[in-house]
Formats: C-alpha cells, structure tokens, sequence
C-alpha cells in the first residue's frame, strides 16, 4: 500500500486540547450565569420596592391604612380594616417567600416593638422615611424611602 504523503486530519493530543479549551470557557460561563446571593438580594429588594409603591399608593386609593410586614423568611402585605389588621387579598400584593432565606433584616428608624418589622402606609401621600436592610451572610442592601414615595435600592 502506498502512504499518502500529505494526512488529513487531527492528531489525538490536538483533539484534546480543543476539548479542555471548550471546557474552561463553558465553565467560566456558567460560573457567571448562576447568579450568587448578592444579585438574589438585590433582585429581591428591586421586588421588594417596586412593591412598596403599589402599596402606598393602595392605601391612598382605598382610603385604609396598607402595611408590609416582613420577617426572615417572607413578606407579606396587610389592610387596617374594622380595627385590625388583615392580610390583603391581592395577585400582586400577596405573601412571598425570600429567594434566599432566612434573612437580617433592619429598620431605621427602629420599629416601636422589637422584631417587629412592619412599615404602614397611611392615607396621605406623606409619610415617615425610612432605611430597610436586608443582609445574608456577607452582603446586604438597603431600601430607602424618602418619605414621599420613591423607593430607592441603594448597594
């Protein structure tokens, strides 16, 4: 049989380092695809605030108190009726669990019961400011509002 002087083709070891190149890339990819705690706090509180305005603008609308009551684990939204208060019967507005839980969360000024994290909006279009932090672990992020309502997320 007569050789072909010139071959075609690739060698074994060329073969192999393509596939350990491709391999680094798609690994540095998905690395980055997976968002980490820090944009599911974020993307959290992004909720969290745009949340905040449907709700007082709610207890503007509806001429009732509206609250957010938040712990580690989930929010959820409230409506003063007949003296006390009772969970809002709403798509947008209902109980959410955290991406991530349990969370620490602050209140600034400091809520008037310890622990208790509940922020009401009244019927004016004025109310109190105020600096909400969440954190896990390491990082946090922070809701401000400025008292006449914008909502700010603040890194």
């Amino acid at each position: 049989m007569m050789r072909n002087a010139k071959q075609r083709g690739f060698t074994l070891l060329e073969l192999m380092v393509v596939m350990v190149i491709a391999g680094i890339i798609l690994g540095m990819i998905s690395v980055t695809a997976v968002p980490g705690k820090k944009q599911h706090l974020e993307r959290e509180a992004k909720r969290i605030s745009s949340l905040l305005e449907v709700a007082r603008d709610e207890a503007i609308l509806r001429n009732l108190p509206v609250a957010i009551e938040l712990d580690q684990f989930a929010y959820r939204f409230l409506i003063r009726s007949e003296q006390r208060w009772i969970p809002l019967k709403d798509d947008l507005l209902r109980e959410r669990q955290y991406d991530i839980s349990p969370l620490t969360l602050t209140l600034e000024p400091a809520p008037v019961q310890p622990g208790q994290f509940r922020i009401v909006f009244g019927r004016e279009p004025v109310d109190k400011p105020f600096v909400l932090t969440l954190q896990s672990d390491a990082e946090k992020i922070s809701i401000r509002a400025d008292g006449i309502g914008h909502f700010y997320v603040d890194q």
